[in-house]
């Protein structure tokens, strides 16, 4: 049995998704730090949103036995723990302040968290939609 998220899950996902990324990016808009380094931010922050998009979905999948293979589930996790990997890597070594590292670190969390949970009610309204219509 399939049920539809709440429309107050649902907004509160889109805001999540939303307040994490617009933050991270205006933080990065404003931040004092080189070019190359608001790209690497920014990549990070693209990167970890398309991996954890791509895991959401891929765990979905195996849960209603749609094949992925093995292969393709091990790289999401890749990714995703890559993604991680490398903001905290960046945010280790880079001339910040303490709070500003912080910022970035759970903009970049809220925005994942966010991506994920829209992912979920995309996939979990489409299955509704999919099972009453038949």
């Amino acid at each position: 049995m399939y049920q539809k998220p709440s429309a107050a899950f649902i907004a509160a996902s889109w805001i999540a998704l939303g307040t994490g990324m617009i933050g991270y990016l205006i933080g990065l808009f404003r931040a004092t730090m080189l070019l190359n380094e608001k790209g690497y931010y920014f990549t990070v922050l693209m990167f970890g949103l398309f991996a954890v998009v791509s895991l959401q979905k891929s765990v979905r999948d195996r849960l209603e036995n749609i094949p992925v293979t093995d292969l393709y589930y091990g790289i999401c996790w890749f990714a995703t723990i890559l993604s991680i990997v490398l903001l905290v890597v960046g945010l280790w070594n880079a001339t910040l302040l303490p709070s500003e590292k912080g910022f970035y670190a759970f903009s970049f969390l809220l925005s994942i968290f966010g991506a994920i949970t829209v992912q979920k009610n995309t996939r979990d309204s489409q299955a509704r939609d999919t099972n009453s219509q038949q």
